[in-house]
């Protein structure tokens, strides 16, 4: 039997102190009001997560603005005084179960399905996604060719950010992440089939990750050094699973360290297996890649279900902390699973149908 110490040792970062190194990972859940406004039925949601041991819990992507950032219908944004009093209810469930809370803001870009302000959507260039919507999160077909993003439009973009972690502070988040990963506005911008700017923000990769870095630091410097910040980062997307950065290993090197001179206290790293080599022609994974150029603390997200795989992350240092998803679906106490050496339960495909909402015996008392 692995001594799993170390997933229950606390870890810093920035501001805040995590009682133990496992996290929930952001999942679109669409279950906020029409309007956007969080609800009783995700306080008790992401309560059962913090009851169940998990030490940070990541809000699924937060819309920040009234213009083009909204990516699903019934997603929860903090765009408003009134949406951002709707989350008080929910940082007050998690706080009292133990647990610290960050509002993962994100702007869907040109990967938008839904958007009640705004009928058309914007990107890099006028460069459609790959792939298709995504039926269960109300989506049909493929994605349409955005605009092309002016540059006082990406002033806009950047003000909202600000502005909504800014709000996330007011209604008591112990931080924020900003969405960079999974084929939204600014992953689309590090994307170099999908940005074909000729300006300050395209081309090289030190240019493609100029905008989210420039985000990153503006959050910085808003919020204060008693609010976390960190960044989300990722090659595959929701549409496009197999994509790697055309410039490997160096260009991963230029990306985090760019990223990690922001200010920034994290950089949460997504991929299909965390700890799988990010490149063919290299070893180290993106997690180790990050934590290497970065010089910051990291979290490490995909297949860590087998605590052994996510302890090893951490005890090799290419992590700091794991983040699950589909393995937290499963097992809203995976923490306490591990510790008292408890089986575990399979996904059940039922949470992704019809759509990916909050099910009725997700809410259910844990045992």
């Amino acid at each position: 039997m692995p001594n799993f110490a170390l997933l229950w040792s606390p870890v810093q970062l920035g501001a805040t102190e995590l009682p133990n190194r496992v996290a929930l990972a952001p999942m679109t859940r669409i279950s906020a009001t029409e309007d956007g406004h969080a609800t009783e039925r995700m306080a008790s949601y992401y309560e059962a997560y913090a009851r169940g041991g998990f030490g940070l819990l990541i809000t699924e992507g937060i819309y920040p603005d009234t213009a083009y950032s909204q990516g699903y219908l019934f997603q929860p944004g903090i765009a408003t005084k009134e949406q951002a009093q709707s989350w008080a209810k929910v940082v007050d469930a998690v706080h009292s179960a133990g647990a610290r809370i960050f509002a993962q803001l994100m702007h869907a870009g040109a990967q938008a399905q839904g958007n009640r302000f705004v009928d058309s959507s914007v990107g890099p260039s006028a460069v459609a996604p790959k792939g298709e919507q995504l039926a269960f999160y109300r989506g049909e077909g493929p994605f349409p060719v955005p605009a092309e993003i002016t540059p006082a439009q990406m002033d806009d973009v950047g003000d909202g950010f600000v502005e909504a972690a800014l709000r996330a502070k007011e209604a008591g988040f112990d931080g924020v992440e900003i969405h960079g990963a999974n084929g939204y506005l600014l992953d689309q911008f590090l994307t170099d089939y999908l940005n074909h700017r000729t300006d300050n923000y395209g081309g090289s990769p030190e240019n493609r990750v100029r905008f989210a870095a420039e985000i990153c630091s503006a959050v910085c410097e808003a919020v204060g050094p008693e609010m976390s910040v960190g960044i989300r980062i990722s090659q595959s997307k929701v549409s496009d699973n197999d994509h790697r950065w055309s410039g490997g290993a160096d260009e991963a090197k230029v990306i985090f360290a760019t990223l990690g001179a922001t200010g920034i206290d994290f950089i949460h790293t997504t991929e299909y297996r965390a700890a799988a080599p990010a490149f063919e022609d290299g070893a180290e994974s993106l997690a180790t890649l990050a934590k290497k150029h970065s010089g910051i603390t990291v979290i490490a997200n995909g297949n860590l279900d087998d605590p052994e795989t996510a302890l090893s992350l951490l005890r090799g240092g290419h992590a700091d902390v794991v983040a699950l998803g589909k393995a937290a679906l499963a097992n809203r106490n995976w923490p306490h699973r591990v510790r008292n050496n408890l089986a575990f339960d399979k996904l059940d495909a039922s949470l992704f149908a019809p759509v990916a909402d909050v099910k009725d015996w997700e809410l259910e008392p844990l045992a």
